[in-house]
């Protein structure tokens, strides 16, 4: 079960920030994310309780949704794509993006100074997200707070409903120091979630009562329904709460969703906020590229999200530190190849540029007519270094040398990586 939980959130973490591609790409794809309050929407529309909630962006709009609570407490939610939210601070000084007022006057105060801000969390890194969007949502004090979550299992593959009594807190805490505390109950693809299986979870989680058990129950039933039909990958609820009002609340949601779906999940990916990723791996998505900034100093353009990682770990064990990671995948053009140029030329950092392809679906010779056209069109000016094996090869080999550039060009890996790192020690 732990292994499950780290081998999910492993591999989410990558596809997220690492491979994410444009619809127009023939690369791997991985997963969408979208708000909390766009979640709860979500959630809301399967028929799945939660707290009454109102996005808001801008001060005005935040005190006028405070103000429809009729005077209760509310809490302030900064809409940011990071975990650690409570505990982060923003850039301008204000410690912390969530945040429980007892007036609408607070709110717009705290809203002013939330958005437009970046709020820095474990998961941002020192730059931080932007704050576009708040939201307030009524304060439901939990007698108990639960964690549920539904993914799939790589191990059984299957998915598998993940529930603790022990919410409100990291789940690998959970997992670590008191693993009994943690059900996991795979799903069959052709049964479903039943509610029989379903209130057998809730009562092993200890609701306080049989209705409140039935409510847990068809709780987790509608959060499959969810997961299946709006092909998810990630349907977490932490904490899933008993309210002391005696209802089961979804008190806060992340949803993750398969980009490989987005033909028949329009709905969904029409959410998702470009804003809070990086404005160059939007752009290389545009033209199939999957493209991360690293912080080394020779930028990388491989084909294959698994020759691309071999080729950092080979350039890591000479010594060199790569900066990027650049897959363009089995679909590229010169077109692609010359805006990946332009992306690795992003960073004044970058001291060299190795360009190691396997020539399968992609032709070698494809890459070498990119090579020289951004060569050309970028006046590159720092030693680019040149791996091409496989279709094409020897064509891609004779444009390149037929071209008069001054382009390095290599046989086997070691060397070519080799010769990467040194070039880049010399600029």
């Amino acid at each position: 079960m732990i292994r499950a939980l780290n081998l999910f959130r492993t591999r989410a973490a990558m596809a997220h920030n690492m491979l994410r591609a444009g619809p127009a790409s023939a690369t791997q794809k991985r997963f969408l994310s979208i708000h909390e309050h766009l979640s709860m929407g979500l959630l809301n529309k399967y028929g799945i309780n939660t707290p009454k909630f109102v996005p808001a962006k801008s001060a005005e709009e935040a005190y006028e949704a405070a103000k429809s609570f009729g005077g209760k407490p509310v809490v302030i939610k900064a809409q940011v794509l990071a975990g650690g939210r409570g505990k982060g601070h923003f850039d301008n000084g204000l410690q912390g993006g969530v945040h429980l007022v007892n007036s609408p006057e607070e709110v717009r105060d705290l809203a002013q100074k939330m958005l437009g801000a970046k709020l820095i969390t474990k998961q941002t890194g020192a730059a931080g997200r932007a704050c576009n969007a708040v939201m307030i949502a009524e304060a439901r004090a939990p007698a108990h707070e639960y964690y549920a979550a539904i993914l799939n299992d790589r191990v059984k593959q299957l998915p598998v409903l993940i529930a603790s009594n022990q919410g409100g807190m990291s789940i690998e805490e959970v997992a670590k120091e008191n693993p009994d505390a943690i059900v996991t109950t795979p799903i069959d693809y052709t049964k479903g979630l039943d509610m029989k299986t379903a209130e057998g979870i809730a009562h092993k989680l200890g609701f306080s009562s049989s209705k409140l058990e039935k409510e847990a129950a068809e709780t987790f039933v509608n959060l499959y329904k969810l997961y299946e039909e709006k092909d998810a990958t990630q349907v977490e609820i932490n904490p899933l709460a008993e309210s002391k009002d005696g209802e089961v609340l979804c008190m806060d949601a992340k949803l993750g969703f398969d980009d490989n779906a987005d033909f028949r999940q329009e709905d969904v990916f029409k959410l998702r906020d470009t804003t809070q990723e990086d404005p160059s791996e939007v752009e290389a998505g545009k033209f199939g590229l999957n493209f991360i900034k690293l912080d080394g100093n020779i930028g990388c353009l491989v084909n294959g999200a698994g020759l691309a990682m071999a080729t950092l770990d080979v350039l890591s064990l000479k010594g060199g530190k790569p900066a990027n990671f650049l897959d363009v995948g089995g679909g590229a053009n010169a077109a692609a190849v010359k805006k990946a140029f332009e992306l690795l030329l992003e960073s004044k950092d970058v001291r060299a540029i190795f360009v190691n392809i396997f020539g399968g679906i992609m032709r070698c010779d494809v890459i070498a007519e990119g090579i020289i056209q951004a060569t050309k069109e970028l006046q590159l000016t720092i030693p680019l270094v040149v791996r091409l094996q496989g279709t094409k090869e020897a064509e891609a080999k004779k444009l390149i040398q037929d071209s008069g550039m001054k382009i390095f060009a290599y046989d086997l890996l070691d060397e070519a990586a080799q010769a990467a790192v040194q070039k880049a020690e010399t600029q």
